[in-house]
């Protein structure tokens, strides 16, 4: 098994999308939030799995924040990152320790529309079509090899509230699977080492 842990800022959908399925690979086991009271914390509560909350604004800089973190992966044993709505860019500590080990959701079909507000950019731009990309994470913003992505075609009928419904009902399809593929993959890495 590969464990997990997933990155969240806000509500937390995702996260429990993630952890209420059934997987051969892939061990969700703890859940690292950045803001005191992220709804996340209610749902990791609700489903059993440990959460922690490392407040950024208690250090002096990105590395030392992220080195708490690292102090608490090690703890967990965790080999994969997965970030679900987790509205922080990954510093050096994160992608030295965890280099080809973090992957993003995002709301866009990448190149297009990349950083925080995808969802209304590409409505905003009257975009044919956007979607959802899952990526690696490097150091520029949802620049990451890309894993996997699928389309959504934005019917002009749509209020920005329907699109948005549309690219979460397509990331709660494709983040478990993709999830678990990846962790297949990591799984098998491991056992050959």
């Amino acid at each position: 098994m590969v464990n997990v842990a997933v990155f969240a800022s806000g509500s937390g959908t995702n996260f429990e999308n993630l952890v209420s399925k059934d997987y051969e690979h892939t061990n969700i086991c703890l859940l690292i939030v950045d803001k005191e009271n992220a709804y996340a914390i209610t749902r990791a509560l609700k489903l059993g799995v440990p959460y922690v909350y490392v407040n950024p604004k208690a250090f002096s800089s990105k590395k030392e924040y992220e080195e708490k973190i690292v102090e608490y992966l090690k703890k967990y044993e965790i080999d994969l990152i997965a970030l679900a709505g987790y509205m922080r860019f990954i510093g050096n500590v994160l992608l030295t320790n965890y280099a080809n080990r973090i992957i993003n959701l995002h709301p866009a079909y990448l190149p297009a529309f990349p950083g925080a507000h995808s969802i209304q950019d590409a409505y905003e731009a009257k975009a044919e079509y956007s979607g959802v990309t899952i990526h690696y994470v490097d150091e520029g913003i949802d620049t990451g090899e890309i894993i996997h992505q699928e389309k959504v075609v934005i019917e002009p009928t749509w209020s920005l509230d329907e699109f948005e419904e549309k690219i979460h009902e397509l990331e709660y399809k494709m983040f478990p699977v993709v999830l678990e593929n990846v962790c297949k993959e990591v799984n098998h890495e491991k056992s050959i080492d």
